[in-house]
């Protein structure tokens, strides 16, 4: 099947955490075959730890095909702010509107709770990454001093080894 149907959204539950990695080891697949990135780092996936601390703030989405997680939105709420540390769908489900549906559906959960918007670092040319939010209302930050915390997250990205001219800071206003 290919259509909606066969997937469901949820707000994340604490025991997800460990899918959540799993489906992330997954989807980092595609970073680790795309030729224009051969040679650079991919950063490791985080935690369950982690991934249970993001999902007791309650802005985390969960997709599901039956009782399987298959896709996910991990955030972190700060201030009047979330931002989106990782958006993945496993590689079997991909190509079927998950990731733009846990987008949206995390707009609607965010605008819900009063928050302002939605931030995110991402590569600015593969396809799948900022052409993919820009499709969803995200904007590039060029004014990095107005965003000290996405500045900081960009450089360190840089630090670990990833390409500062073709990384970025996004953000998708909700007022």
């Amino acid at each position: 099947m290919s259509g909606r149907s066969d997937w469901s959204l949820r707000l994340a539950r604490p025991e997800d955490a460990q899918a959540f990695h799993d489906v992330e080891e997954d989807a980092a697949q595609l970073l680790k075959e795309e030729p224009s990135l051969a040679g650079l780092p991919v950063p490791p996936s985080r935690s369950p730890e982690e991934y249970r601390e993001m999902i007791r703030q309650r802005h985390c989405l969960t997709a599901l095909s039956e009782d399987t997680v298959v896709g996910f939105a991990a955030t972190r709420r700060i201030g009047r702010e979330v931002h989106l540390h990782e958006l993945s769908v496993a590689s079997a489900f991909q190509r079927r509107r998950i990731g733009a549906t846990l987008i949206n559906a995390l707009k609607v959960d965010c605008r819900n709770a009063g928050v302002r918007a939605i931030t995110l670092h991402t590569y600015r040319d593969i396809p799948w990454n900022a052409p993919f939010y820009e499709r969803h209302g995200f904007v590039t930050v060029e004014d990095l001093d107005a965003y000290p915390r996405l500045a900081a997250g960009l450089e360190a990205a840089v630090e670990f080894g990833l390409p500062r001219d073709r990384r970025c800071a996004m953000i998708c206003f909700l007022d």
